[in-house]
């Protein structure tokens, strides 16, 4: 009987997890039906397998409790190391998954870069630092695994679209030493601003508003952080100021320092525009261009 009741117990935290953590709030076709409302034009970016790379899904880096933790690697077939991009998901930190980014990370391995999208704990699930730390152990999990994977641990991105690249901005911000450079594609540098417009989503996954957690709020920003070891940044933002929200001021302080950074523009866009053509296309060529900068690869061998 205890064997049959433990076994029921089992059952019904993994009932209670599968319920929590399918927030179907933000994907590819929930935002394609908003967006082509106002861009009858756009079309979505579906993710095809390239035989130039190896694709492996759902990784396990890491357990918490009955939850695998997992990520999608996209290895260069018969590469040497080469630079690492781990990419973050939107979602307003409570929806979204890491196959949204998937189509994003085979066109960047393609470009000469081992790529990973990542699973993350979000707000329904876990409050912050949560993610944060999901994040961070990721890291770790593929520095350990660098050989496998065939990255240059020297050369780590993480990229990050929406509450995905306020997370990115701010562990590349509050934990410098663990990454190599930033790509915040329309995510906020501070909750509390007047640029921001931020409520009860971001409440829920900080764990109060910022009348009741005013620390949380300014820790979780990533303008509270930037200093002499903060490493290069591209920002890449929609037409939307509320989804930039504190960027001038965190450039202000990177001038300060003398820390490279580039900012572009998607013009006449909506804020997910990563998702859908005719953006998709010169998004990658300004993450391309950045990388090569900052990693200095040769991308004509991987033409």
């Amino acid at each position: 009987m205890k064997k049959y009741s433990a076994l029921f117990a089992v059952l019904f935290i993994n009932l209670i997890y599968s319920q929590i953590k399918k927030d179907p709030t933000f994907s590819l076709n929930s935002a394609f039906q908003k967006e082509i409302k106002k861009f009858p034009f756009i079309k979505k970016v579906e993710f095809l397998q390239s035989s130039e790379i190896n694709f492996t899904s759902d990784i396990i880096y890491k357990k918490v409790g009955n939850h695998d933790l997992k990520l999608d690697a996209f290895i260069n077939k018969n590469s040497i190391s080469k630079p690492a991009v781990i990419l973050i998901h939107g979602g307003g930190w409570k929806s979204g998954s890491k196959e949204m980014q998937n189509p994003m990370a085979q066109k960047i391995a393609l470009l000469g870069y081992q790529t990973f999208t990542v699973e993350y704990r979000l707000s329904d699930e876990a409050k912050y630092p949560a993610s944060i730390n999901d994040i961070r152990d990721a890291i770790l999990f593929l520095k350990k695994n660098r050989k496998k994977f065939k990255i240059d641990a020297t050369k780590i991105a993480l990229l990050g679209c929406s509450s995905g690249g306020q997370i990115v901005s701010l562990i590349g911000t509050k934990y410098p030493a663990e990454i190599n450079a930033v790509i915040d594609i329309d995510g906020l540098l501070s909750f509390h601003h007047p640029d921001s417009e931020e409520g009860e989503v971001a409440a829920l996954w900080l764990g109060g508003t910022y009348e009741e957690v005013p620390k949380v709020w300014q820790d979780a920003s990533a303008l509270s952080h930037v200093s002499a070891t903060t490493p290069p940044f591209l920002f890449i933002n929609s037409q939307f100021k509320r989804f930039s929200a504190g960027q001038n001021d965190f450039i202000t302080k990177l001038n300060e320092f003398g820390i490279y950074f580039q900012v572009e523009k998607i013009e006449n866009s909506p804020h997910p525009f990563w998702l859908f053509e005719p953006w998709f296309e010169p998004t990658i060529k300004y993450i391309s261009n950045f990388l090569n900068v900052n990693f200095k690869i040769n991308q004509n061998e991987n033409l």
